[in-house]
């Protein structure tokens, strides 16, 4: 538990960069999926809870990897109130996030020493989140909001804030190099990294792949920007 505490996760996801976002009702799928992320160099994955049964599904994978590969660590998205955010911490999940914000889901993460992800999409909202000790922030949706535009905006007059969005970011040099450009830590990308076609053929060497290629690519956008 030491490996995955607080600290170490939210580490752990800005080392990373891009955060995979997937569900599938099918467990065997979801192994599969998750396991082809990390083997890709993704090893944070964010489980969103989705469709019938979903903490069931989140509860299966997350045993079976705690098995086989305890290095991978699975997150919690689409959460918009606290039982459910203490459903999944109880069932494994390493951080929280959510579309919204919602104070009782941080206080309960801060309880747990759990980070918390809430989706804000103005400078308010950024702020109460960090008030309740989110670290990370997610801009949601990243796209509707401004895109890059809004995120510098918001460094301007705010340098601490730590930013993750999702909506709107593909693994696409042109994209990703503008959101590191604006000062984004981290960014959640769900089907423009995991494509319908590549689950439909059940091509996880593919999934790998392309995640590889993903992380690769912020690795050398985020080393440039350093220079």
């Amino acid at each position: 538990m030491a490996a995955k505490d607080r600290m170490a996760v939210l580490t752990a996801m800005m080392d990373q960069g891009i955060i995979p976002v997937f569900f599938d009702r099918d467990v065997e799928v979801c192994r599969n999926v998750i396991q082809a992320c990390a083997n890709g160099g993704a090893k944070c994955v964010e489980f969103t809870n989705r469709g019938d049964f979903a903490a069931h599904a989140f509860y299966d994978v997350a045993r079976y990897f705690d098995a086989s590969d305890p290095s991978v660590i699975l997150g919690v998205g689409s959460i918009v109130d606290a039982p459910t955010a203490a459903l999944f911490i109880a069932n494994g999940a390493r951080f929280v996030v959510g579309p919204l914000l919602n104070a009782d889901v941080a206080r309960l993460c801060n309880r747990r020493g759990i980070p918390y992800s809430p989706g804000c999409g103005s400078a308010t909202e950024i702020g109460a989140a960090q008030e309740l000790g989110c670290e990370i922030v997610k801009v949601f949706p990243g796209s509707s909001v401004g895109g890059p535009d809004f995120v510098r905006s918001v460094m301007a007059p705010m340098p601490w804030t730590r930013i993750m969005p999702t909506g709107g970011v593909d693994p696409s040099e042109e994209s990703l190099r503008a959101w590191f450009g604006a000062g984004i830590v981290a960014c959640g990308i769900g089907s423009n990294l995991i494509t319908r076609d590549l689950l439909k053929a059940r091509d996880y060497s593919g999934v790998e792949r392309r995640v590889r290629e993903a992380i690769q690519l912020v690795a050398r956008i985020k080393a440039e920007l350093k220079n």
